[in-house]
């Protein structure tokens, strides 16, 4: 049995005044990727400087106008990344350059020795305030931990004078989830003062969640008491940089962004230690869902897995919100037959906003195929198969005759195993309805109408059992004389003629037609479907006829 008495819950906020329920997401928030940083350090095989320009200009290409290159003095290989980047001018003048750095003299010297050249820096200091690490890790009480703060604070301002570029700060509570709020509040307010508006740039106060700990309620309700108790809030950006521990970090992100978050930083899938960090990539696709501009340029999400996967050597799963492989695939009968409808629904329409049942955004937004949103296997039902026949090949098959189609693409399904492709439902589809030619085959027929009597008449040349006949018949139209011919010459057959469908398959002056005979032998009472596809629609027809003629025989 599980021990869970070892752990003890995490006290929740007590918060009666909480507007954020209230509130509905409206705009995107400023974006930071932290992916050339907690990223990067969360890899088991760190990105090469290459790799690192690589992915900065993937985020370059994305829209981020902040990026959190890393902590130059921490590492000569940060170091020169970043050098390398102010070399060769691959930073656009309009980004901001993020850098992190510890409350320490001998780092912040570095790291201004880093950034010069830069025009536009957030230099991003921290230190841990939490209940926990406070008496574990440090054994500082809370005046010494503000202290650390007020230092770093100083140490940049003052290495700020001999600085050319355009510096903003930003100050972390580092494991802000675990510190008490109004100690929270007292360290940013004393960084606050110590800055004292060092310039006209308003400080950027980072409240991460270093680790998940409670529901993402409780996280927003953090964020909107220090939203509502900040000093000088109109010169203050609110930022988040929530983690993923309880699975809940976008849940937790949105929330944030209600509660008063005016920015946010993540990576790119989620990358980072543990269960990783919040993935941008998802929050942002959640607003674009909802009709919301997530200033990123999202279009190519497979160009952005592809950069990732390689720079990071991770994969994206397979399930992954908007981005795995399967979350455009429908393996259920009633999901398939569902987007079946909503896609014809959409087509009828012509309506400009996208709603089809089980597909929040069309694929296609994003750069996905759509040809193989729905996938079919041994649980897949009669509207996958339609759906495919009719997206990927034309054929709008009957209602009636989608169970039919539909068993058989299962009995191929069971028996090789796994998954039928498109390709292998198409194959069965000529070999079942197409490709028919025993015992019954046609040959050739000529057509006449007698408009005296208002008949059909039909010359109808055929073989059964390889004996070429020839018949006659008349009846109410084409088919009708058709089944009156092959009833009249060959003894063994009685058919009776249930429905009859048609439709072009292509269009232009090549255009040819598929239809559909949906016959009854009278003899056994079975029923069947008969497919045909000609340029001429009465060849069509008959060819309809034949196909079911030999599946009844069957």
């Amino acid at each position: 049995m599980l021990n869970f008495k070892r752990y003890k819950r995490v006290p929740v906020v007590d918060y009666p005044q909480r507007q954020w329920p209230n509130k509905e997401i409206e705009k995107a928030p400023i974006w930071c990727s932290v992916d050339l940083r907690d990223g990067n350090q969360a890899l088991i095989e760190p990105m090469t400087v290459e790799e690192k320009v690589e992915m900065f200009q993937l985020l370059v290409k994305l829209g981020f106008k902040e990026i959190e290159i890393g902590f130059p003095a921490a590492s000569q290989i940060e170091f020169d990344f970043l050098r390398k980047l102010v070399a060769e001018n691959m930073i656009p003048d309009y980004m901001k350059v993020q850098v992190l750095c510890q409350c320490r003299q001998e780092l912040i010297d570095r790291t201004f020795e880093a950034i010069e050249g830069i025009p536009n820096v957030i230099f991003h200091i921290y230190n841990s305030t939490s209940t926990l690490q406070r008496d574990v890790v440090f054994h500082k009480d809370m005046p010494e931990i503000i202290d650390i703060a007020i230092a770093g604070t100083r140490m940049v301002k003052e290495g700020m004078k001999n600085y050319s570029g355009n510096l903003q700060l930003e100050y972390s509570p580092e494991s802000f989830t675990g510190t008490e709020l109004d100690f929270a509040l007292e360290i940013c307010t004393a960084v606050q003062k110590e800055w004292n508006h060092a310039n006209e740039n308003p400080i950027i106060f980072n409240l991460p969640a270093t680790v998940e700990m409670n529901t993402p309620n409780v996280y927003a309700d953090q964020i909107e008491w220090m939203n509502n108790h900040f000093e000088d809030r109109e010169n203050v950006i609110l930022s988040v940089h929530p983690h993923n521990d309880r699975g809940t970090g976008v849940a937790a992100t949105e929330l944030a962004i209600l509660a008063g978050a005016d920015r946010v930083e993540g990576t790119l899938f989620g990358n980072g230690e543990r269960t990783g960090n919040v993935d941008i990539l998802n929050i942002a696709y959640n607003m674009f869902s909802q009709g919301i501009n997530p200033e990123l340029n999202l279009e190519n999400v497979n160009e952005i897995i592809e950069v990732y996967e390689r720079c990071c050597k991770m994969q994206v799963g397979m399930r992954h919100p908007y981005a795995g492989k399967l979350v455009f695939t429908a393996f259920s009968g009633s999901h398939q037959d569902a987007i079946n409808k909503g896609e014809q629904a959409l087509k009828e329409r012509g309506s400009e906003i996208w709603e089809v049942p089980y597909l929040p955004i069309d694929p296609a937004d994003v750069g996905r195929e759509y040809e193989p949103v729905v996938r079919i296997n041994s649980q897949s039902g009669k509207g996958g198969v339609a759906f495919v026949m009719n997206t990927v090949y034309g054929y709008k098959l009957p209602k009636a005759m989608q169970r039919e189609f539909a068993d058989v693409i299962q009995l191929i399904s069971e028996r090789e195993g796994g998954e039928v492709t498109p390709a292998r439902i198409m194959d069965a589809f000529r070999q079942e309805y197409l490709k028919l030619k025993a015992p019954y085959e046609f040959i050739s027929a000529r057509v006449e109408d007698d408009h005296a009597d208002e008949e059909t008449r039909v010359t109808l040349v055929f073989k059964y059992q390889d004996r070429e006949i020839v018949a006659e018949g008349r009846g109410n139209g084409p088919i009708d004389a058709v089944k009156v011919a092959i009833n009249k010459s060959v003894a063994a057959t009685d058919i009776a003629i249930v429905d009859y469908d048609e439709h072009a398959l292509s269009e232009g002056s090549h255009a040819k037609a598929a239809a559909y005979i949906q016959m009854k032998d009278n003899k056994t009472g079975r029923v069947t479907f008969g497919v045909g596809v000609s340029g001429n629609i009465t060849r069509a027809t008959i060819r309809g006829v034949f196909s079911a003629l030999n599946r009844l025989s069957r």
